[in-house]
């Protein structure tokens, strides 16, 4: 049996892994209880029954099979064939989990497996989906060599899937929303010259999510507790019929020197937010958000 097909969530050993020290204080009762909130157990049984499949074919089990998931498309005349260039595929981050699956299942096909998801370096446990997943390090000794694959992917003929704003959306002043879209995707999109393909996910987490994340908040803890309730949120959507959106490209040379590319990133999140209310983007290969 191989390494790859062996792998098991633990949050057991990754505690014993991560906090040495203060491991041995830590209340078996706790420890039990993170087990049951990551759904351990159901995500393991998960693996085992799809282990024999790998990048987009695992991506598209868990959709149709595990989590039975409808994808409404809107806009697929926007999505450039495959063969027909490089693009950078930049979505809202409503559901931190489920949204990414279904967007590389769909996508993987569409461009033949020929895909990768930026995704935080942590999911790269799950062996399964190494062929399609692009590790994103921002600390510590292993930042410099995340830049590094990071860079080869764009360089590749990959098409790239990409959550700009790296958490998933929280509840601000009565509207679910991303938090700020880091400006990395349009640097990136200028120095690959890759257009962007704005996409708008609907979907939304439970309101427990969202009030757990604003008691935090308000209580001053900056570590994203909430976090450890994503497992069970992609459970409760669990059948549901999600809406995706896809905008008409964005040429990387409208992304000029008139904004910042902070500015440019939060203008095409504007974008984003607006393609359900139009179905289809106004912005065409002569034009530019803004």
């Amino acid at each position: 049996m191989s390494e790859k097909t062996d792998f098991k969530l633990d949050i057991d050993a990754v505690l014993r892994e991560k906090a040495k020290k203060q491991y041995k204080k830590i209340p078996k009762f706790f420890i039990n209880y993170l087990k049951r909130t990551i759904r351990q157990e159901e995500l393991n049984a998960i693996i085992e029954r799809n282990r024999d499949k790998q990048g987009v074919d695992f991506m598209r089990a868990l959709v149709d099979k595990e989590f039975k998931v409808k994808l409404k498309i809107h806009g697929e005349e926007n999505i450039p064939a495959s063969g027909k260039g490089r693009y950078i595929f930049a979505s809202n981050h409503p559901l931190g989990g489920l949204d990414g699956i279904c967007l590389s299942a769909y996508l993987g096909e569409r461009y033949n497996g020929k895909i990768k998801y930026l995704v935080n370096d942590v999911l790269l446990n799950i062996r399964n989906l190494e062929s399609i997943f692009v590790p994103v390090n921002k600390y510590g000794s292993q930042a410099k060599m995340s830049a590094a694959v990071i860079n080869e992917a764009y360089a590749s003929g990959n098409q790239i899937i990409t959550f700009p704003a790296g958490l998933c959306s929280r509840k601000q002043k009565g509207e679910i929303r991303d938090l700020q879209w880091m400006k990395n995707f349009v640097v990136k999109a200028v120095e690959y010259q890759r257009d962007i393909i704005p996409i708008h996910f609907g979907a939304r987490n439970s309101n427990f999510f969202y009030n757990f994340a604003n008691i935090r908040k308000a209580l001053g803890i900056k570590f994203n507790i909430e976090l450890i309730y994503l497992p069970g949120e992609m459970f409760k959507n669990k059948g549901e019929t999600f809406h995706i959106t896809f905008g008409k490209p964005i040429p990387w040379q409208s992304l000029d020197k008139s904004k910042s590319p902070a500015q440019w990133a939060e203008e095409i999140k504007t974008v984003v937010y607006n393609l359900p209310k139009q179905r289809t983007s106004k912005y065409g290969k002569n034009h530019r958000p803004g």
